[in-house]
């Protein structure tokens, strides 16, 4: 079990570190985009901004499930990547399906991740929703100004 602990303590210091660089490197890109975005008539160009972040966002998420199915095949938990990279999916997600399920000394690892891809979830949701807003505040300034 202490083994567990550390390796999904390892993983979820890995996955934080993935999501912070790739939310502070997406910071000059977003003030550029965002200028970009608000400089046009319309929402098509905000639209696109917006699905940007969220497909950036997807990306970042998606790496993470990676460095969990790596560390999952690495180990010779599940019988292949494909299997360990679903697995790993639908632990993140906390979908759960329960179709394919660690044994029982390895459990816990993957209620570990589950617990990492709520917090990195509420995270993405956060970063997302004060992107959202500035676009949402620049709409109606700009509507009010007309």
């Amino acid at each position: 079990m202490i083994y567990q602990l550390l390796l999904g303590s390892t993983l979820i210091a890995a996955t934080v570190v993935i999501h912070a660089l790739g939310t502070i490197s997406a910071i000059p890109y977003l003030k550029r985009g965002a200028r970009f975005a608000m400089g046009s008539r319309g929402n098509a160009r905000r639209v696109e901004f917006v699905i940007m972040i969220v497909l950036w966002l997807f990306f970042l998420h998606t790496a993470q499930i990676w460095l969990w199915a790596s560390c999952y095949y690495y180990l010779s938990k599940l019988p292949d990547f494909e299997t360990a990279l679903y697995f790993s999916t639908v632990s993140y997600t906390t979908l759960g399906y329960g179709d394919i399920v660690l044994d029982n000394q390895w459990r816990l690892l993957s209620a570990i991740q589950a617990a990492n891809g709520i917090l990195l979830f509420g995270w993405s949701t956060a970063f997302l929703f004060g992107v959202v807003r500035r676009v949402w505040e620049a709409e109606l300034t700009e509507s009010t100004d007309s």
